[in-house]
């Protein structure tokens, strides 16, 4: 009942985009930079204008970045007991370390909980993609050009931008006209479907290759199964409530974060095991996150 409620309407989602990227070859890019910058930055200034910030709200910042800077030492230690590469260390920390929050926790969360829980899951996509473009980048990065550069990017990504502004407007009571809100509102509501469909593009390009299973095995277990036990844990300690500490929880056990190929692309951070994660924990997710969601009802 879960899977058909809550995982199936994604995955369709995701399978009209798969399916057409391979029927009509559209411009990925064009459709996902339109959903990262376009739409996104609305829905996160939609978000922290309409919620009054509170202790909730710190909690879900403490719990995003200790649990990716948790993720990423779990990675480092193995590293170093395995012997890998820097190369190899990285993609791993890309593959493992941050998870698909954008394209499928928000939408996953949104239709098994409440209009609050969606509210809480934006604002851990916002922290997420502001640590994905700086971290995540830096990460990729390191060893092929300097972190200064790196970094750059980052500095460039709107949607941290457009949450600290809907922050302020709410907090300063700065007037809203009718026309500009309902502006905002379709904006804000496109950014959904539209990086869904993204992801499932992206999705269909993908190609699976099995010479580094050891590592996706591990990379796998990390993201979909120890992940969202680190969340709850954090959770518990940061006496989240009760709705707050399912999505926590559920957002964690995303699978890995679609932007990360592209990272690992661009820097030749082990480009085809980071792909071949990415696709490999979206397809696992189906019955990891359904299972979860099981529990937690």
């Amino acid at each position: 009942m879960v899977f058909i409620q809550v995982i199936l309407p994604v995955f369709l989602i995701l399978g009209a985009g798969f399916i057409g990227q391979k029927l009509l070859h559209l411009n990925i890019r064009s459709l996902s930079t339109a959903g990262l910058y376009l739409m996104s930055p609305w829905l996160a200034f939609r978000t922290f204008y309409t919620n009054e910030v509170g202790f909730q709200h710190l909690s879900i910042l403490i719990y995003s970045v200790t649990l990716s800077f948790l993720l990423i030492g779990v990675v480092k230690l193995a590293a170093k007991f395995a012997g890998w590469s820097a190369s190899e260390e990285s993609g791993l920390i890309l593959a493992s370390a941050f998870m698909n929050n954008g394209n499928m926790g928000v939408p996953v969360i949104l239709f098994a909980f409440s209009q609050e829980a969606f509210d809480y899951a934006v604002m851990i996509m916002v922290i997420h993609t502001f640590l994905m473009g700086t971290v995540g980048i830096y990460v990729a990065a390191r060893g092929s050009m300097p972190a200064k550069e790196a970094l750059k990017p980052a500095v460039r990504m709107p949607i941290a931008y457009a949450a600290v502004l809907g922050l302020l407007w709410q907090r300063f009571g700065w007037p809203m006209p009718e026309e500009l809100f309902k502006a905002v509102d379709l904006l804000a509501d496109a950014a959904i479907p539209t990086i869904m469909l993204a992801l499932g593009m992206q999705l269909s390009t993908i190609r699976l290759h099995t010479a580094d299973l050891g590592k996706i095995s591990f990379s796998l277990a990390v993201r979909l199964l120890l992940s969202p036990l680190i969340a709850w844990g954090l959770a518990v300690l940061l006496g989240a409530e009760p709705l707050l500490l399912k999505v926590m929880v559920v957002a964690a056990a995303m699978p890995t974060a679609a932007i990360t190929t592209m990272y690992s692309l661009q820097f030749d951070s082990q480009p085809k095991l980071v792909s071949s994660i990415t696709l490999t924990s979206t397809l696992l997710s189906a019955f990891t996150v359904s299972g979860l969601l099981w529990v937690l009802s």
